[in-house]
């Protein structure tokens, strides 16, 4: 059973990047001041001076209530939406949801945030929030992989619009490990169609992640096992061709040393192929 991406949680990015950068670039400096009760509906539509609002919205999400932070920084927005406050109340707003683990409430008022502010300074954040939602929800790989082509998509597009940033550098980190959850899905299918004797819906699998995931870790097995399709299809030629682009991009693996061991049993004459180096001599 092929071991599913384990991203880094909430918990993780809460003392790392994403909170880091949130106290930087989005916080007041003058931001003070402690609530009153706990529920949301105590505090919700009270009609309050900009600066107090803003206050309580952050003083809960430092004690540990992101989601009434959340309602508090809409309520600033809704009461105050022309001031230079309102802004900042969208994104923390977006922030708080996150931290909730309300992923879709985070996505949704992130772009709502672009949507109004698209040129603003704290766009790229919003972009880089965004894709971290999606990042979190990314699920096992044997279901479906909606979210986790979502969160490539994201995580491209922070990379693409801020090459430069301290955002795309952690994006491209998390790109690494999202194409290979996808290779990963790619590869479970493949072995099932294996296994049920479809083996040209298989070796279309495996190509897949030959061609388009190539620096996964997945593409030495996606080899070895086109080497397998390749046999049962009845095409011994094709077979000693996936095991010598096997031999020579990862010639001390396992699956070479397996790809080898096979068309040496089922296609000896079809062509050379150079033993494995732990084997020869």
């Amino acid at each position: 059973m092929l071991t599913p991406l384990a991203p880094a949680r909430t918990g993780t990015l809460r003392t790392g990047l994403v909170a880091g950068i949130a106290a930087s670039t989005l916080l007041l400096g003058a931001c003070a001041g402690r609530g009153g009760g706990d529920a949301v509906r105590d505090t919700n539509y009270v009609a309050r001076d900009v600066e107090t609002l803003y206050a309580e919205a952050r003083s809960r999400l430092d004690r540990g209530q992101p989601k009434v932070a959340a309602e508090l920084f809409g309520e600033v927005e809704r009461q105050h939406p022309y001031s230079p406050w309102a802004r900042r109340a969208q994104l923390m707003a977006a922030f708080s949801h996150y931290l909730a683990r309300d992923y879709n409430k985070s996505v949704q008022a992130a772009q709502r945030f672009l949507s109004i502010h698209p040129g603003n300074r704290d766009a790229p954040y919003a972009y880089y929030l965004i894709a971290l939602s999606y990042y979190e929800q990314i699920s096992d790989v044997t279901r479906d992989q909606k979210i986790t082509e979502q969160a490539r998509t994201a995580l491209t597009e922070v990379v693409r619009r801020f090459p430069n940033t301290q955002y795309a550098a952690d994006a491209r980190l998390k790109l690494d490990l999202v194409n290979d959850h996808l290779a990963g899905k790619e590869m479970e299918i493949g072995r099932f169609y294996q296994r049920s004797g479809r083996w040209i819906a298989a070796q279309l699998r495996f190509q897949n992640v030959v061609e388009n995931y190539q620096t996964t870790s997945h593409a030495a097995e996606a080899l070895y096992r086109l080497t397998e399709s390749s046999l049962a299809l009845g095409v011994p030629a094709e077979a000693v061709r996936y095991a010598a682009v096997l031999g020579a991009n990862y010639p001390g693996s396992e699956w070479y040393q397996k790809a080898y061991d096979l068309v040496q049993r089922h296609a000896p004459n079809a062509s050379a192929t150079p033993a494995p180096a732990a084997t020869a001599g």
